[in-house]
């Protein structure tokens, strides 16, 4: 059955996707970005920037205006920082939670009423393996999803009475533009005190993202999600190796977890 379904993030990447994908389903979808290209697109592109309440509110009551409800919302949108958490400047902070994590926020904020008064809807926040466990020089990118997780967790108790599902989504490394739009600190861009594993853990984390999954798998369980009456709350979705290290985590001792992490990333 065809559902309204809003993305944000949908220029690129993961969001482009799943909005291609789920627009083949046969779904009305709607993808948001702060500026769409002007491509003939299978979906509707619509303008608008989560970290700007204003412009969330203004995109979500278009969606309702001309389709009358949304089914779905896809929480997508993101940004990455690279850096050693010493080096973050308050106004690098703010700018990684801002979007990763606020900019979540604000969307469920804008699209419950209407979800709570036709008491139906789902609401799939894109976490990341990194909202599991806490990565080296990505750690404000995995304090965000690490708020993402702890947010979800709370809103699917909330919304429960309500008959609106919660779902977050862990993908580990996927071949995306992601990798070229990260950012770093000013600090470590320009040789920090973190200089040698700083260099050594990018170039890794670089060269597991060009060699990672194809995301058409993560729009499809994104479909199988939506199709499901009744989701399971997490899916972890990507490498066997990265799944499995996350489904593990829990079990395993903390040292255990930390010394596979630095020897991954050659942090010593």
């Amino acid at each position: 059955m065809s559902q309204v379904i809003l993305i944000t993030g949908a220029s690129s990447g993961l969001g482009k996707a799943a909005a291609d994908f789920l627009s083949s389903q046969g779904h009305i979808v709607y993808g948001t970005s702060r500026k769409p290209s002007g491509e003939k697109l299978p979906w509707k592109p619509i303008s608008m920037d989560v970290t700007n309440q204003q412009s969330v509110e203004s995109a979500v009551n278009e969606v309702i205006a001309k389709e009358g409800h949304i089914d779905v919302l896809l929480n997508n949108a993101g940004m990455g920082i690279g850096g050693a958490l010493e080096n973050f400047s308050g106004p690098e902070v703010q700018k990684q939670f801002d979007t990763n994590f606020f900019g979540m926020a604000r969307m469920v904020s804008a699209v419950l009423p209407s979800m709570r008064a036709r008491k139906s809807g789902k609401i799939i926040n894109i976490s990341s393996i990194g909202g599991l466990m806490g990565l080296p020089f990505q750690g404000q990118y995995s304090a965000a999803k690490f708020a993402v997780e702890g947010y979800s967790e709370a809103l699917s108790m909330e919304l429960k009475p309500f008959n609106i599902k919660v779902v977050v989504v862990n993908p580990g490394d996927f071949k995306t533009g992601f990798t070229s739009s990260r950012i770093f600190t000013e600090i470590d861009s320009n040789g920090g005190n973190y200089d040698v594993n700083f260099k050594k853990a990018v170039a890794i984390m670089e060269k597991d993202e060009q060699g990672g999954s194809n995301p058409v798998i993560l729009a499809r369980t994104i479909a199988k999600i939506i199709r499901s009456k009744n989701p399971n709350f997490r899916y972890i979705v990507g490498r066997f190796d990265q799944r499995l290290i996350a489904r593990l985590k829990p079990f395993l001792p903390n040292a255990l977890v930390a010394w596979i992490l630095r020897d991954h990333y050659k942090v010593s």
